[in-house]
């Protein structure tokens, strides 16, 4: 029960079913694309377009849809409702799901998405679950502990999502004559996330680990002392919203992670669309292996984390994680053959590295009482990037087709080096630096 009562379990459940989603929908929608046809384009060309044109539009509506919603329920996090950023969106995932299962059940077209897709959207969607899941992280560790802790829920989150990527693709084949391909794949999602929302609402608990420590320092005063340390308190808390914010540091960590977040998102975007085309042309398995193998950089962003912080800061941690996807995502633009594919993607072993500890320098950088805030508004500038990014990689992906499809992966590239700059630059505003001087003793 203690288990149950934390965050772990809320992020498995909901990062399983949230894999086998995915690879249900790019199968449904590439079998819905077969017959697609455009003037002017080869029956190749015209799946890659109907393909690519519903992510764009479905993408958009994903990530524009909660900006208001993911500030509302940003704003309830830090009034004390902790658990409504995660539950909230919890319910659009499981609603989602169920207009996929309708879809595949009924033969309905695979637009209606574009509904499913608005419904997610208002219940916050990952906008504002993810925020309030490093929210309740943040409160439940140590400044010195938080970039560790925030790993160890990016790994379970990408092992969660190698397991649920590896039997996807075989769960899609299952199927029985009354319902189709899809649909056991599509209950077996359906029923994960009701599990989780269940297990989000009524056993989840919220620990803040900051705000104990003076409550146990209080019980140590005198009842005649009581009311000098409330006051002393709130005047605190009070100058520390006042200057506990450091602006520019705050508005580098924002500009870096809505570079890096450009790139990052771009050329996954494609990637998906870009494995079914030829010379590549992956069944459904292969989709789940695919997407597996972009779930064990988890795993190998976390190990990194763990090697490495004992011997540089977390500036020199993001620069280390976007070099390694700037390296891994070029080589993606040559690639013709699977085994290429998988030989790019083990250069990206760190790529994951970048975002949480973003996440955590912001924490530090904030008054705690402004922390779901700040993290909420870092999660909407994310959105805001893929406003930019969805239509325009889309667009260019299809006007390279015939030259160079990999085109928009060296775009990524290059928009991972321009994301190195803010940071570079932050590591010489860190008071970090100054840890190393010597204190002359008397």
């Amino acid at each position: 029960m203690a288990l149950l009562r934390r965050i772990e379990p809320v992020i498995v459940l909901e990062q399983l079913g949230n894999t086998l989603f995915d690879t249900a929908l790019q199968m449904v929608v590439k079998d819905r694309s077969d017959n697609a046809s455009y003037p002017g384009m080869s029956p190749e060309d015209s799946r890659q377009k109907a393909i690519t044109d519903f992510y764009m539009i479905y993408n958009l509506v994903v990530r524009f849809t909660p900006i208001l919603p993911a500030l509302l329920l940003a704003r309830l996090s830090d009034r004390g409702w902790r658990k409504a950023p995660i539950v909230v969106p919890l319910s659009g995932y499981l609603l989602s799901r169920l207009a996929l299962l309708l879809v595949v059940v009924s033969g309905l077209p695979v637009t209606v998405m574009y509904g499913g897709a608005f419904v997610f959207g208002l219940s916050g969607g990952f906008g504002a679950f993810w925020p309030g899941v490093m929210t309740v992280v943040s409160l439940g560790s140590t400044d010195t502990d938080r970039s560790k802790a925030m790993m160890v829920v990016e790994l379970l989150y990408g092992m969660a999502g190698l397991v649920g990527s590896l039997v996807s693709g075989h769960l899609f084949t299952l199927y029985t004559s009354s319902l189709g391909h899809g649909s056991i794949l599509l209950i077996v999602s359906t029923l994960l996330h009701l599990l989780c929302l269940l297990l989000a609402g009524f056993l989840l608990q919220v620990k803040d680990v900051g705000s104990r420590a003076p409550q146990e320092e209080g019980q140590l005063l005198s009842p005649a002392s009581d009311e000098a340390p409330v006051v002393e308190v709130e005047v605190e808390a009070a100058v520390e919203v006042a200057v506990g914010i450091n602006k520019v540091n705050v508005a580098l960590l924002f500009a870096a992670a809505f570079l890096y977040d450009f790139a990052v998102g771009g050329a996954v975007e494609i990637l998906g669309a870009f494995v079914l085309k030829a010379p590549l042309s992956w069944t459904a398995a292969q989709v789940g292996y695919g997407n597996a193998a972009g779930c064990g950089i988890f795993l190998t962003s976390f190990l990194g984390v763990i090697a490495f912080r004992r011997w540089v800061s977390d500036v020199d941690l993001i620069l280390i994680g976007m070099l390694s996807f700037a390296s891994g995502i070029f080589f993606m633009s040559f690639v013709t053959a699977t085994w290429m594919f998988y030989l790019a993607r083990s250069l990206n072993l760190f790529a994951l590295i970048p975002m949480p500890t973003i996440r955590s320098l912001l924490s530090q950088q904030v008054p705690s009482s402004l922390c779901g805030t700040f993290l909420t508004l870092l999660q909407l500038t994310l959105k805001v990037a893929g406003l930019v990014y969805i239509p325009a990689f889309t667009k260019i992906y299809q006007a390279t087709l015939h030259w160079l499809p990999g085109f928009v992966f060296m775009l990524a590239s290059m928009f991972t080096v321009l994301g190195m700059i803010p940071v570079s630059m932050i590591s010489w505003r860190m008071p970090w630096r100054r840890r190393y001087e010597r204190i002359p003793g008397d």
